[in-house]
């Protein structure tokens, strides 16, 4: 074997004074950068989301700095790197200066309680108990499955689904109507009456979602790079003239700059703004594949590069929350930008709930304006209703850039761990397997990523159940793996 060689002792403890140093100066800073977000946001606070929102400020002023050498310098040594820090920053910052201390010669330095150490992942697996209800041993995640039209009328459906494993139902408010989300939420009563289990539902308001709303184009048109068409405000799709489209929500044009891109029908169309007026813009398309691609009424529009202000919430979604406010369990917000969306939505809840428990609030994740307010929305959120993330990937991906959604849903998971808010990880989970019965070995990596969030949601298609079995059975040997971003030590037995 290589002689290892060693570190001289004074050289040694040198550095692990000086790594003290580092370390006690890096505390206080994340202290008073913590208070003063804090304070930012509107607190100091009271009430039961105080530990969570101390904990994410903290965590937001641990991570503004660069800290990859501190890294490195405490590896040498065998200490913590501060790598799994999310839910318990001052904690975790505590027991390394204790170790430190007790390196240094302070043989009595005391270390935080084991109880102290996993509060916050206790306050996280709480808060997801108490949104979703207790969950069995594995998988730790729930799986929340989307609904068809057909579970209003087939109540062997949900109890289908029920057996394969779903714990959380979600109804898309933009499909159907009051009356079938009604009988889809029967159906689920009484399957929970009869299985004796628990299924919390979601209903998902549909939001200001810009869609194509009137279509002027030649049958069967494509598009290709370097077409052109018009986005109007007003638009007769029976007459004669070039190709035209008119978005659901028209007051989009007037914000649209030139160089603006939007893109059409979950990325498939890329265009660019080319000339602009309040009323009309011309779009040149930068984006398709080469054979083109069709436009189509009531295909999505998204516009990454313009934070578009609409309203939050739609005549429609007025009407909506009637139902919902009486019947949902969690209440899906769609297209949530900033603190005052909240409070609209806040205020329309207690003005229909009156007495009744506050329902949680599900953060959906879809513009960049949400990802650079996301703390302040957990916050405000947190601070009077049960509150969850949604990783709306979707949308997501085509605002924010394909490249960028890898790197983003990992962030916006440590954010909600340090806030100890639970994520739902959606959107194309498993999107083959529940459309033709096999998964890709892509989309089975996919599954696997999603075990660290609290809950993995599905879409519908003919092979629902079948994907809610494989799915949990993917999450439950995956949690023998992987808690968040602690890896445990298992044994491994492929190579016994």
């Amino acid at each position: 074997m290589n002689d290892i060689t060693h570190r001289p002792a004074s050289e040694a403890r040198a550095d692990l004074l000086d790594l003290l140093t580092a370390l006690s100066q890096l505390r206080e800073a994340v202290v008073a950068d913590g208070r003063a977000l804090i304070e930012r946001w509107g607190g100091p606070f009271s009430g039961d989301a105080v530990p969570g929102t101390e904990n994410l400020a903290h965590y937001l002023a641990l991570r503004r700095r660069d800290l990859s050498d501190l890294q490195s310098r405490l590896s040498s040594y065998g200490l913590s790197s501060l790598g799994r820090s999310e839910a318990k920053v001052i904690e975790a910052l505590d027991a390394l200066s204790a170790t430190l201390r007790r390196l240094t010669g302070e043989t009595d330095a005391p270390y935080p309680t084991p109880a102290a150490m996993r509060a916050g992942e206790d306050a996280l697996d709480a808060a997801r108990d108490g949104i979703f209800g207790a969950v069995p041993r594995t998988p730790h995640a729930v799986v929340m499955v989307t609904l068809p039209s057909e579970a209003a009328g087939e109540p062997a459906l949900i109890r289908r689904l029920m057996e394969a494993g779903m714990g959380c139902a979600r109804i898309n408010c933009a499909h159907d109507d009051a009356a079938a989300w009604e009988a889809m939420i029967a159906n689920i009563r009484a399957a929970e009456a009869e299985l004796g289990r628990n299924c919390r539902v979601l209903m998902d308001l549909a939001g200001p979602k810009c869609r194509i709303e009137q279509l002027r184009a030649p049958e069967k048109l494509r598009l290709y790079r370097g077409d052109r068409f018009s986005m109007v405000a007003t638009l007769d799709p029976r007459s004669g003239g070039p190709v035209a489209i008119r978005p659901s929500f028209p007051e989009a044009i007037g914000q649209l700059a030139l160089g603006a891109e939007v893109w059409i029908n979950d990325g498939k169309i890329g265009a660019r703004v080319v000339s602009a007026d309040a009323v009309a813009v011309e779009l040149e398309v930068f984006s398709a594949r080469s054979k083109g691609e069709r436009l189509k009424v009531e295909k999505g529009l998204n516009f990454p590069t313009t934070d578009l202000r609409l309203p939050p919430l739609t005549p429609k979604d007025f009407r909506d929350l009637d139902v919902v406010a009486a019947k949902a369990d969690l209440v899906g917000f769609s297209f949530v930008q900033e603190t005052s969306d909240v409070d609209l939505l806040q205020d329309h809840l207690a003005a229909r709930r009156g007495a009744l428990p506050r329902q949680t609030i599900v953060l959906k994740i879809e513009t960049p304006l949400a990802v650079r307010n996301l703390p302040q929305l957990i916050v405000r959120s947190a601070l009077h209703h049960p509150t969850a993330v949604m990783i709306a990937r979707g949308d997501l991906a085509v605002e924010l850039g394909f490249a960028r959604l890898s790197e983003m849903q990992e962030e916006i998971l440590w954010l909600c761990e340090a806030a100890h808010v639970p994520v739902i990880w959606a959107t194309q989970v498993l999107d083959q397997f529940i459309k033709e019965g096999a998964p890709s070995r892509a989309e089975t990596t996919d599954a696997a990523m999603a075990q660290r969030a609290e809950c993995v949601m599905l879409n519908k298609g003919p092979f629902l159940a079948e994907a809610v079995t494989f799915l949990r059975d993917v999450l439950a040997r995956m949690d023998r793996h992987q808690s968040k971003k602690f890896a445990r030590f298992t044994p491994l037995r492929a190579w016994d």
